[in-house]
C-alpha cells in the first residue's frame, strides 16, 4: 500500500556545481533555498529588491537590475517617519531618502555586475494577486503594481488577480531581456510552496493555478527553461500539516528540507554533493561549543579541522574558508 504521492523530479540537463554562480529572486522560500546553498559554500546573490511575490515585481526588479536603474528621490515615497520604495522590500527603507537610495543603488549595481555572469537564476513566484497603487498613494503612478505595501493604508491599493495571459507576457518580456543581457544563463522556475490564506484558500489557489499555468506555457515555449516542483513536493507528496508552521501557512523545517534534498538530488553534480559532505561536516564543527576550549582534546579537535579544511581549500581554492581557517587555527 502507497501512503504518500511520489514522483519523479526531472533531472537539471547543466547540473550546478561549486563553480557556479547563482542568482535567486523571489518570495521568502528563495531565502530558505539560499540560505542553505551559501552554508554549503555556493556563490549566491539573493534577491536584490529584497522578497517579492508575483510576476509584475519579480520581472520588474530583474529588468532594473539589468538595466542597472538609477533610483532616485522622485522613486520614493515619506510614510510613518521612514523612506520607502514600492518596487522595494522594506529592508531596503530608510531613516532618510539618501539611506535608502545607497541601499538599493549599491545592491542594484552590485547585482548587475553579479547577473551579467550569472549561470543559474531561480525564480521563485509566490502569488498571483497584485496591489496597484491608488491616487490615494504617497508619490504614486496609478495602477502601478506595488511589490510591498509598507503597511499603508488599505484604501491607498487596488487589488486584482493577474490574468494567465498577463503573467506570461510580463514573464517572457522579462526572460527576452534577461537572454540579451546573459545569453548563457540557465533559468530555473519555481511556484513557493507558502499558501497566501490572506486572500481566502479558494483565492489562494486561484493564484497558484494561474502561477502554475503561465510557467508551463513558457516552459512548452521555450526548452532552455527548467521547473523545479517545490509547490508539488510540498501540497502534493507530504501533504499533511505535520509539514506546516504553527501558522499553517509556511513550510516547517522538516517539509524545507526535504524540498532541499530534493533540489540538491536533481540539480547539484554529483561532485558538488560529495563536497557538500565534507562542508557539512566542518559547519559542524565550526558551530560546536566545547566544555573545554583550552583542554588538549579541544586543540587536536581544532587542529584535525584546520587540516581538514586547509585540504579542502588547496583542491578548491575559489571556496572561501576564511572565517573556518581563523577558527580552527591554533597558534
Amino acid at each position: 500500500m502507497k501512503f504518500r504521492t511520489e514522483f519523479d523530479i526531472k533531472k537539471l540537463e547543466q547540473s550546478i556545481t561549486h563553480q557556479s554562480k547563482l542568482m535567486l529572486v523571489g518570495s521568502c522560500f528563495t531565502e530558505n533555498i539560499g540560505e542553505k546553498l551559501r552554508k554549503h559554500k555556493f556563490e549566491v546573490y539573493e534577491n536584490p529588491n529584497g522578497i517579492l511575490f508575483n510576476p509584475v515585481s519579480v520581472s520588474e526588479a530583474i529588468i532594473n537590475v539589468i538595466e542597472c536603474k538609477e533610483y532616485t528621490t522622485e522613486d520614493l515615497f515619506n510614510y510613518n517617519e521612514g523612506w520607502h520604495s514600492w518596487q522595494h522590500h522594506s529592508r531596503f527603507s530608510g531613516i532618510t531618502a539618501e539611506d535608502a537610495l545607497q541601499k538599493i543603488n549599491t545592491t542594484t549595481k552590485e547585482a548587475n555586475t553579479f547577473l551579467k555572469k550569472a549561470d543559474y537564476i531561480l525564480i521563485t513566484l509566490g502569488s498571483a494577486w497584485i496591489y496597484t497603487l491608488t491616487d490615494k498613494a504617497l508619490n504614486a503612478k496609478v495602477g502601478t503594481v506595488a511589490a510591498n505595501n509598507h503597511k499603508a493604508p488599505a484604501d491607498w491599493f487596488d487589488k486584482r488577480l493577474l490574468r494567465v495571459d498577463q503573467a506570461i507576457l510580463v514573464l517572457a518580456t522579462m526572460l527576452d531581456k534577461l537572454g540579451a543581457f546573459n545569453p548563457d544563463i540557465k533559468i530555473i522556475f519555481t511556484i513557493s510552496p507558502v499558501r497566501h490564506l490572506r486572500e481566502g484558500a479558494i483565492n489562494n489557489n486561484r493564484s497558484k493555478a494561474a502561477l502554475i499555468q503561465a510557467v508551463h506555457d513558457l516552459l512548452d515555449r521555450l526548452k532552455k527553461l527548467h521547473y523545479f516542483p517545490a509547490y508539488e513536493l510540498v501540497i502534493d507528496d507530504l501533504r499533511d500539516y505535520r509539514f506546516f508552521a504553527e501558522d499553517l501557512v509556511h513550510p516547517n523545517y522538516y517539509a524545507t528540507q526535504y524540498v532541499w534534498e530534493k533540489f540538491v538530488d536533481s540539480c547539484i553534480s554529483d561532485e558538488s554533493k560529495k563536497m557538500m559532505q565534507d562542508i557539512a561536516d566542518i559547519n559542524n564543527a565550526f558551530n560546536h561549543k566545547p566544555f573545554n576550549a583550552t583542554s588538549n582534546q579541544h586543540k587536536a579537535f581544532l587542529k584535525s579541522y584546520y587540516d581538514k579544511v586547509h585540504q579542502l581549500k588547496k583542491q578548491h581554492n575559489y571556496l572561501d574558508f576564511s572565517k573556518e581557517l581563523d577558527y580552527f587555527k591554533t597558534d
